[in-house]
């Protein structure tokens, strides 16, 4: 029932109280076994495909066509009905509440920039995987929650054959290491 109250109504919308209501019983109840309305959120969302799977299939393979296949893996599940839908409520969800953006950033960080680093290995490869990341990213914001035309869309096929020279460039050592100051704003540590 809550996972069906996220998708049509959306996180913002979404109170516990409301799905409490709804299923009969008291708010405490769903706080005690959730703690929060992110540990709903999180329960509720059980994900038809997950992630850090689908990055972990795109990993493997020649190191030259690996934003292809990352790009490919990435818009291929998201365009999906049942495994994209819930990572769109989880995309909308991350912008609107800070929290679960914290959560999708962790997640991000973990799962993609640490692990496209140790694929493609060098000096700078965090720094690399961290720009490549961030590229795919406003792909999935522009294409599923701004829904941007053409890439809102446009067929896999032309946003990988267009996407990935840029994505491939990316992920060519830069031979030296910036030094950024760590972000400081709303919601970041």
């Amino acid at each position: 029932m809550a996972r069906r109250r996220f998708l049509v109504d959306g996180y913002q919308a979404v109170t516990m109280r409301s799905i409490a209501a709804e299923a009969g019983v008291d708010a405490a109840l769903i706080s005690y076994f959730f703690g929060s309305k992110q540990g709903l959120f999180a329960a509720a969302l059980t994900l038809a495909a997950n992630p850090a799977q689908v990055l972990g299939a795109a990993l493997p393979g020649d190191p030259e066509t690996l934003p292809e296949r990352l790009l490919r893996a990435l818009v291929t599940t998201w365009d999906d009905e049942e495994a994209g839908a819930p990572l769109r409520v989880m995309a909308r969800a991350a912008a609107a509440d800070p929290s679960v953006g914290r959560l999708v950033r962790e997640f991000v960080q973990r799962e993609m920039v640490d692990r496209v680093a140790e694929r493609i290995g060098g000096r700078d490869a965090r720094h690399r995987a961290g720009v490549l990341t961030m590229q795919l990213s406003g792909v999935i914001y522009s294409r599923y929650v701004l829904a941007v035309d053409p890439a809102a869309t446009m067929p896999v096929d032309e946003l990988v054959r267009l996407l990935a020279p840029g994505l491939r460039a990316t992920l060519r050592p830069t031979g030296r290491l910036p030094n950024y100051p760590a972000p400081r704003g709303p919601g970041l540590p």
